[in-house]
């Protein structure tokens, strides 16, 4: 695909560097920097076709958050029977092994809402629609959306202290997943899900009602993000990392 084409797939010009650069890594002539990408964009832009380019590129805020800027009600927290993030083993954090997501809802108008699935080790993510903030039905839809993975890639799930996840056990006696909560006003903790809530709002901005947008967008939008190579992957792509792991176990 050319880099004109990955820019519509909404791929950062470092990432598109970085890939052509895993792809051809003795083919110099094949490869092109992401400086080279953001002036051919930006200074050289006349035609309709870099206009039309350059609104791919992200959006960033003009106001930059502290990390523990939370935007939760004074209520959240109040979890019964709460594991806390600190029991997690440690091969949950040092993202070794594959199994172990992160999880949240991103919240649109008229009360709706996405639950949003981030597995740690490979950085894949699915995107759950769901009809209702009330914990029976976020849990019926994470405990459906479990069942559709084997078992060694959904260990355990971490989650903020949202209400939506009161019923956490029944999820548990349904999965057999061990669920983690963050600390109160610390939804850093779970990182990768944080940075992939940020990207969703390129295709699900604030304000929006998100009611009406079905499963099938859902995917195709999770298939996106996991086809888009990350640096921290060394230029692989959440859904070849996630594979690996899938051809693993087979």
């Amino acid at each position: 695909m050319t880099v004109a084409g990955l820019l519509r797939q909404r791929w950062s010009p470092w990432q598109i560097a970085g890939r052509l650069k895993r792809q051809y890594p003795h083919d110099e002539d094949r490869r092109v920097s992401h400086e080279t990408i953001y002036k051919t964009l930006f200074i050289q832009a006349r035609g309709a076709l870099k206009k039309e380019l350059v609104t791919h590129l992200r959006r960033r805020r003009t106001m930059r958050r502290s990390r523990h800027h939370t935007q939760k009600t004074p209520d959240h927290g109040q979890i019964t029977d709460a594991v806390s993030i600190r029991e997690r083993p440690a091969e949950v954090d040092d993202r070794a092994v594959p199994g172990h997501w992160e999880g949240d809802l991103i919240c649109g108008s008229n009360n709706s809402q996405i639950a949003t699935l981030v597995e740690r080790h490979s950085r894949y993510c699915m995107l759950v629609r769901t009809d209702g903030k009330d914990t029976k039905t976020v849990i019926n839809a994470l405990i459906k959306q479990a069942h559709k993975l084997p078992r060694e890639l959904y260990k355990s799930l971490t989650w903020d202290r949202g209400k939506e996840m009161a019923d956490h056990k029944r999820f548990s006696l349904a999965t057999d997943i061990k669920v983690y909560f963050c600390d109160p006003q610390s939804p850093w903790q779970r990182g990768s899900n944080e940075q992939i809530n940020g990207l969703l709002r390129q295709y699900f901005p604030k304000g929006m009602d998100l009611s009406g947008v079905h499963q099938n967008k859902l995917n195709a939008v999770a298939r996106q993000l996991n086809e888009r190579p990350r640096e921290t992957l060394n230029f692989e792509t959440p859904a070849e990392r996630f594979n690996q792991c899938v051809a693993s176990i087979g």
